[in-house]
């Protein structure tokens, strides 16, 4: 889109706040619906990505928009699909497939991931059991259940940060690790790739694979962003 507004400005509206460009309401694209988010510090970084856009953008310029359009469009009508989208990555959770060799690969995945298998158990009492190999272990289904239910207590704006941050982890246990303060976006990388940084210490980096860490990098990053902008609210 060619940018035609000269400012931007988050202006509260009644409980939630809203963005003006030149003072008429941003919409959320495709919508039409006015853009409203229930954190100040969220709107007034919305309001930041508009104004200091450039004269030409598309929607990967606005990432923070992007996510509070979602999470209000199409989450917050019926978090529930989203959330089992999201849960469902426990049921076969990269903590839970280790290797049997080299050993010191299974050294590092049962000291770096076992400990997050355990506070998942704690915080939420969902003992997932990891296995040897890549073959699909089915996990107990109480445990499923429980990591379900919490996913599906999150707020429609985890959710849409989360809808980020756990397919880039392979994880429901790191997605939640992350959402709950546990993990930094950077350790959770660490964590759910470990195989892969293992890899590339045995036989070098590869170029095409070094390019998709940072992209995965900068997907945390920014739902780690939009989770302490938002708390894990929304204005509903």
């Amino acid at each position: 889109m060619k940018r035609v507004w000269t400012e931007a400005k988050a202006v509260p509206e009644g409980a939630v706040w809203k963005i003006e460009l030149d003072g008429k309401p941003l919409r959320i694209p495709g919508a039409g619906t006015p853009l409203r988010m229930a954190n100040p510090a969220l709107a007034q970084a919305v309001a930041a990505e508009w104004h200091g856009a450039g004269d030409t953008l598309t929607m990967d310029d606005l990432p923070l928009t992007r996510l509070a359009g979602t999470a209000q469009d199409r989450i917050a009508p019926d978090p529930a699909p989203v959330a089992a989208a999201m849960a469902v990555y426990a049921q076969s959770d990269v903590l839970c497939y280790r290797a049997t060799h080299p050993a010191e690969l299974a050294s590092r995945q049962e000291a770096r991931w076992q400990p997050w298998l355990d506070w998942a158990a704690d915080r939420y009492g969902a003992r997932l059991v990891p296995a040897e190999g890549i073959v699909h272990r089915p996990q107990h289904p109480e445990a499923l259940a429980r990591l379900a239910a919490a996913y599906a207590a999150l707020s429609p704006d985890a959710l849409a940060a989360l809808g980020i941050a756990v397919p880039a982890l392979g994880s429901a246990v790191l997605g939640l690790a992350l959402q709950t303060g546990a993990l930094t976006a950077d350790d959770a990388f660490a964590v759910a790739h470990l195989d892969e940084l293992f890899q590339s210490e045995q036989w070098g980096e590869d170029a095409a694979a070094t390019i998709r860490r940072r992209h995965v990098l900068a997907d945390l990053a920014l739902a780690e962003r939009y989770l302490r902008l938002t708390g894990g609210t929304w204005a509903g």
